[in-house]
């Protein structure tokens, strides 16, 4: 019986998957999929606020849906168990509070300033899904903190930087010309998304290689997508955007960067699937 117990015992500390269910990773399962929910639904309220300040007076119209997008963001976040934290709670509440202002007044703003408090709400949220990361990290089986570490991390910032080349990029294209200040911002963003893209395809790929039964041949299929895609992206930004940006069509390149951004988001809901899964233990 000792034996059995001792085998049993070791059984469960060498598998990547619990014996029973965990459902604290469960819990963070929501609350990422929820931060995800928030940081998706800022930049689209950012990019349609910078639209309609442009002169585009029919995203006043889809302003009201993302924004209740955002509120509900907010809710299932509050509604999770992890919002008991109080660092989380803290600064998940200031976030809340923040952005509730924002929403109130970006539309009377000048462009340029609603645009960079948008953003520096977004990473205020990124740091959130960092703190979130790394002190809910004791609470999950192998998989959820290799997975979910990825996801905040490397994922989510990802998914900003296209949104600002999006941004600042058809903006450019729009006017026909660039500044050597937006060259060196955009050429800055570019380097960094490179950066971020080589270590998600090294750290994706090591979690397909350890818990390869908890994923599909979708996720590596994904992958290579988003890498593709992004190396076309930074080059088409570094030798046409940047070059000759009167030969791009703005709503190509934003439609460009919307496509990466959805491909990043598909791998964020396929890994935290399989956090659910993993979650459910064996019996």
């Amino acid at each position: 019986m000792k034996i059995f117990l001792l085998a049993l015992l070791m059984l469960v500390n060498l598998n990547a998957k619990s014996l029973f269910s965990n459902d604290s990773q469960k819990e963070s399962s929501l609350y990422i999929g929820a931060l995800k929910d928030l940081v998706i639904s800022t930049q689209t309220t950012r990019g349609l606020t910078n639209s309609y300040l442009s002169g585009n007076s029919m995203a006043l119209l889809l302003l009201h849906e993302t924004q209740k997008e955002m509120k509900d963001a907010i809710g299932n976040m509050e509604a999770s168990s992890l919002s008991a934290d109080p660092v989380i709670n803290s600064r998940a509440t200031s976030i809340s509070q923040e952005l509730t202002k924002l929403n109130h007044k970006a539309v009377k703003m000048d462009r340029v300033k609603a645009f960079e408090a948008y953003t520096e709400q977004i990473e205020q949220i990124l740091m959130l899904a960092q703190t979130v990361s790394r002190r809910n990290t004791k609470d999950l089986n192998p998989l959820g903190q290799e997975a979910s570490k990825l996801m905040m991390e490397t994922i989510l910032p990802m998914t900003e930087f296209v949104g600002r080349m999006r941004g600042m990029g058809s903006g450019i294209a729009a006017q026909n010309m660039i500044s050597e200040e937006q060259t060196f911002k955009i050429t800055t963003l570019s380097a960094e998304l490179q950066g971020l893209d080589r270590h998600l395809q090294k750290g994706m790929q090591a979690i397909l290689d350890k818990y390869a039964d908890n994923y599909n041949n979708n996720a590596t299929t994904t992958m290579r997508e988003i890498k593709n895609a992004t190396k076309e992206y930074i080059e088409y930004t570094r030798n046409t955007l940047v070059k000759d940006p009167s030969t791009v069509d703005p709503t190509d390149y934003f439609d460009k960067g919307t496509d990466i951004i959805t491909l990043l988001i598909k791998l964020f809901n396929t890994n935290n699937q399989a956090i659910v899964e993993d979650s459910k233990g064996w019996i």
